[in-house]
């Protein structure tokens, strides 16, 4: 009996060697194969990329390999590749989509394999379930072998994040940055974009090693104690931080505080609309800061609330123009570039902001929390039993559940997991308190979000939604 393949909300992860194993990847990388040729255009072709993981080069050409034998070209990368490279290959190439190796800011015994539709996006859900369908059905398609091609991915995504930001303001910039690779696959993208521009910047875990030596490639703390260290020892306006497949971003201000993803969100879209003035909606996921609908309120745009994961926003992003649409994770992305997160671009874009309105990265947050009310967000992963996981769901469910802690809930929501509106105080026009609960799909735990007015109503909140889920 084949090993059960799960797909999360943008392809498979496993752990190496016991669940990412090559003939696992073969399996996957048929199901892709037959999937392109009963859906897409497969004369068009497939790209692949990887990341900097431990086995990735050598899993990106079995892929290449099981795809060009079932008769569809593939161009592969010939180094290690930000995920957004593969996705704007995709779309500029006309390919007939993109597979990439990577679990992206999983631990260092993780890697996976993600796809990306021609459109140079996470698939959508629809494709994902056709995928698992060949996938389920042992889809091993066989035809006249194809060719293989080793391209640079990096050289052309270079030139076009750079023609999407204002290099040139960037450029005259008297501003010094941080950054941080993580080991992973943006390694010397960031750097060499400011070199090339007189940029001042120093750069951190560039170097290739697989291990990810003390963190998680993931641009939230506590891994991102080196880049903060690093932002106040060398006195740098701010830091920017992209994960294991730099498709995500993180950030921190010039006293060395750590700037989360809905930080950067609100800082990016107050940017976009007060001074770019581009068109479109806004889109966030259910799981992100509601200061993201207080701005787009101001300015007389209509927000989109999706499920959780980007695929969700993409989704949305080819039905209709979408000026910024973004994840709790640190993906944002523009319909104007690609329906696709980027971390390497959303860094450019921060250091526009920066640059344009002259001011270090931390004034630019106190600037939105002063405009549109104190936000302040916690995260808490609980790896707890199945059982536990699953009745902590059912509890916060059930109606009779009227209250957490001492704070009345005044309405619950359920487009993904259970949130929690609470009556805790707002401190004036801060953020209305809420609480969501919601258990993994992928792996064995279940997450607690929550927004606040204060950090100390964050904590206690959090401590709080924990000890409604142990107390089953």
């Amino acid at each position: 009996m084949p090993q059960e393949i799960k797909f999360g909300t943008d392809g498979w992860r496993g752990i190496i060697a016991d669940d990412f194993t090559f003939e696992n990847v073969r399996r996957v990388a048929a199901a892709i194969a037959s999937y392109v040729l009963k859906y897409e255009e497969a004369q068009h072709g497939v790209i692949v990329g990887y990341d900097a993981r431990f086995a990735s080069p050598q899993a990106a050409r079995i892929v290449a390999e099981v795809i060009a034998s079932a008769g569809i070209p593939v161009k592969l990368a010939n180094d290690y590749t930000p995920t957004p490279a593969v996705s704007y290959a995709v779309k500029n190439q006309g390919a007939a989509g993109g597979v990439m190796v990577t679990s992206s800011h999983n631990p260092w015994n993780w890697n996976g394999v993600k796809f990306k539709s021609k459109f140079g996006g996470s698939a959508t859900p629809s494709i994902m379930k056709k995928i698992e369908d060949e996938l389920a059905a042992g889809a091993a398609p066989k035809g006249a072998n194809a060719a293989i091609e080793e391209v640079d991915l990096k050289k052309p995504y270079v030139a076009a994040v750079c023609a999407f930001a204002d290099m040139d303001r960037i450029a005259k910039t008297k501003f010094k940055f941080a950054v941080d690779a993580m080991y992973g696959s943006g390694r010397g993208v960031l750097t060499g974009i400011l070199a090339d521009r007189g940029v001042q910047f120093v750069a951190i875990r560039q170097e290739l090693n697989p291990l990810f030596p003390g963190i998680n490639p993931e641009p939230i703390q506590p891994h991102t104690a080196m880049l903060q260290e690093t932002v106040v020892r060398e006195k740098c306006d701010a830091g920017l931080a992209t994960d294991g497949d730099a498709d995500r971003i993180g950030a921190v201000a010039e006293d060395g505080s750590f700037v989360d993803s809905h930080k950067i969100f609100c800082v990016l879209l107050h940017w976009l609309l007060e001074c770019k003035k581009w068109p479109g909606d806004v889109v966030r996921a259910f799981n992100t800061t509601r200061m993201i609908d207080r701005i787009a309120a101001k300015y007389g745009r209509r927000l989109h609330e999706t499920s959780i994961g980007f695929k969700y926003v993409a989704d949305l992003m080819m039905e209709r123009e979408i000026l910024m649409g973004g994840e709790e994770s640190g993906g944002i992305g523009y319909s104007r570039f690609l329906p696709e997160r980027d971390g390497v671009l959303n860094c450019l874009l921060l250091a526009n902001a920066m640059a344009e309105e002259g001011k270090p990265l931390g004034r630019l947050v106190a600037d939105v929390q002063r405009e549109f009310g104190p936000h302040y967000y916690g995260r808490r992963d609980l790896h707890i039993p199945e059982d536990v996981k699953q009745n902590a769901i059912e509890r916060a469910r059930a109606e009779s559940t009227q209250s957490l802690g001492k704070y009345c809930i005044l309405k619950k929501e359920h487009l993904d997991g259970v949130k929690f509106f609470l009556d805790a105080p707002t401190n004036g026009n801060g953020a209305e308190a809420w609480v969501l609960f919601r258990a993994s799909g992928t792996e064995p735990l279940l997450r607690l979000y929550t927004e606040a007015s204060s950090p100390e109503l964050v904590a206690e909140l959090l401590s709080v939604g924990e000890n409604f889920v142990g107390n089953g």
